[in-house]
């Protein structure tokens, strides 16, 4: 993956990056919305710093490390990815509360369509707005959205300063060690 300059950046304001989804997966990871950088490149989680990539390896999901231009195997080992809302900003605080709640709209009928096992949205805060869970807490979700369990991660962004690696990760793993005590959607 190329190294996109600094004017593809600036350009990439309000791109969308394809959903990398496919029916039926384990988890459907959901990040709040691309970042420019990212959508500048068409990948997800792209955007140097940012620790989805390894937290995903270390909690157990992936064989090994994989890069963000790697995205499209996900579906092929059971997992996907998609965004609460779809335009990239240079960060989420620029996202308006409606642009959050449509995104949950959108969201459903993801869930509906393909039925993952999990929804995993990464980011309590956009979680909270879109579907107004004001009280949400990180981890397993005591509500399921469309028949599918929800669970929380925190937002794996180098700018969430909250979560080190080794906290992420360990984030991570539990989701995947709770993966086989979790009923799959009705199909």
């Amino acid at each position: 993956m190329q190294r996109p300059t600094a004017a593809e950046i600036a350009a990439a304001h309000g791109r969308t990056i394809p959903d990398r989804i496919a029916k039926g997966l384990q988890v459907l990871f959901c990040g709040i919305n691309p970042s420019l950088y990212s959508a500048a490149v068409s990948h997800h989680f792209a955007r140097p710093g940012n620790r989805f990539w390894p937290a995903l390896h270390a909690g157990g999901f992936t064989p090994r490390r994989f890069t963000p231009d790697e995205d499209l195997l996900l579906p092929s080992l059971g997992y996907g990815l998609t965004n609460v809302a779809s335009p990239a900003t240079a960060t989420a605080d620029e996202l308006t509360p409606d642009q959050l709640r449509e995104g949950g709209v959108i969201l459903r009928r993801k869930l509906r369509r393909y039925a993952p096992r999990v929804l995993a949205v990464l980011g309590v805060g956009a979680y909270r707005v879109a579907f107004a869970k004001p009280r949400a807490l990180m981890g397993r979700q005591p509500e399921p959205l469309e028949g599918v369990t929800v669970w929380i991660l925190p937002n794996p962004s180098g700018l969430n300063a909250h979560y080190q690696p080794a906290d992420l990760a360990a984030r991570f793993a539990e989701l995947k060690d709770a993966l086989p005590t979790l009923a799959a959607p009705p199909p």
